[in-house]
């Protein structure tokens, strides 16, 4: 029994060093030289959907990229939404920069986002399309970035979105989500040759993305991220991420946004990938510490062990987040205690319903088949 306690410990405990230790090595290792100068042009395809705090920065972010030939589409899905205005405006102000605003819908899935994006794919000039959601704040060097992590076995670049400036509590705890849990987990993965989709940034040849079905393929799912990295590994492909992510601005956040937002991402992970998702209930420190204290107990272990594992946990978190420019403040330690205690509660919930509301459109797993 011993034995399979201090197993245990080492394992979780273990794991959580290394994903830390692979996320951060890629922020510590020199980048890449620079790309050659003949970079095939680009399609940037930016959907909006409504008005965010930050979009006016983060959609101005798609204008005046370092790269040599690109263009950008904004798509809407109708003509009265509150991002239309903004777009236009934005373009005006950049005729340095070929851009364009579609609007309009195909109804092809149950996913209104894919819907919004579809008449898109048609109107790209270009094969290479870099698909990006309103609300990432695109660096300069976004689209060289992008190419630079393509290699010859690549399907899909993908990349999950590091939170910045978050401006109270439930904005550090968001960040705590987005950064040391979810980045870490996915560049971990990513570093061992297991890279999966995330849907701020998609980037592919449009033959990829045709040759799996399409915009109508990612609607398999109630994510179109994990229909992606699905039909890219079914091509022999592999789903990679750049070296570095890319930021979202998150701002004031309320306990009720964190909860329904990360209850939605838990049930998006349920429905893709129910056997990993269940393994889930291993984050965290909970269970590494209820062990060392067992161990503890039947005398294995000294009283220091449990007492400074706390310390070991968060200080690599905190350690990961200073290396890799994040949030890493006195609020974002009490964040990370914050996020733990809600991953349990999330992960129960999650298997009680696999519904939930996306911008006013309900979606509902019997409707993705894969």
């Amino acid at each position: 029994m011993t034995y399979l306690l201090a197993l245990g410990l080492a394992f979780t405990l273990g794991l959580h060093l290394l994903t830390a230790l692979l996320a951060g090595l890629r922020y510590r290792r020199p980048a890449p030289p620079e790309a050659p100068p003949l970079l095939l042009p680009i399609t940037l395809i930016r959907p909006v959907c409504g008005l965010d705090p930050f979009d006016a920065e983060t959609l101005a972010s798609s204008f005046g990229l370092d790269y040599p030939a690109y263009e950008v589409i904004f798509c809407a899905a109708h003509e009265d939404d509150p991002a239309v205005q903004l777009v236009r405006e934005l373009i005006a102000a950049h005729p340095g920069t070929e851009a364009r605003l579609l609007i309009g819908e195909d109804r092809i899935t149950a996913n209104p986002k894919l819907n919004n994006l579809q008449k898109s794919i048609a109107a790209a000039r270009h094969d290479w399309l870099a698909m990006a959601d309103s609300n990432l704040l695109l660096p300069r060097t976004y689209l060289r970035d992008l190419v630079a992590a393509w290699q010859e076995d690549t399907g899909l670049v993908s990349a999950p979105p590091a939170g910045i400036r978050p401006e109270n509590l439930w904005g550090a705890v968001e960040c705590a989500f987005l950064n040391t849990c979810q980045a870490r987990w996915q560049l971990a993965a990513d570093a061992v040759g297991l890279g999966f989709a995330q849907g701020k940034t998609l980037f592919w040849r449009r033959d990829i993305l045709i040759r799996g079905g399409g915009l109508e393929a990612l609607g398999r799912n109630m994510a179109e991220d994990v229909a992606a990295t699905k039909f890219i590994r079914e091509q022999g492909l592999r789903v990679r991420l750049p070296r570095t992510l890319f930021a979202q601005p998150i701002g004031q956040r309320t306990a009720s946004t964190i909860w329904q937002r990360q209850l939605r991402w838990s049930k998006v992970r349920r429905d893709g990938f129910v056997l990993l998702f269940a393994a889930e209930i291993l984050q965290g420190p909970l269970l590494p510490l209820a062990l060392s204290l067992a161990l503890w107990l039947t005398g294995a272990l000294p009283g220091w062990v449990p007492a400074m594992l706390p310390l070991l946990w968060y200080g690599t978190e905190w350690l990961l987040a200073r290396v890799a420019g994040w949030p890493s403040g006195a609020r974002d330690l009490l964040a990370f205690v914050i996020r733990d205690a809600m991953l349990p509660a999330l992960w129960v919930v999650t298997w009680r319903s696999r519904n939930f509301d996306w911008r006013g459109t309900k979606m509902v797993p019997s409707e993705h088949p894969l």
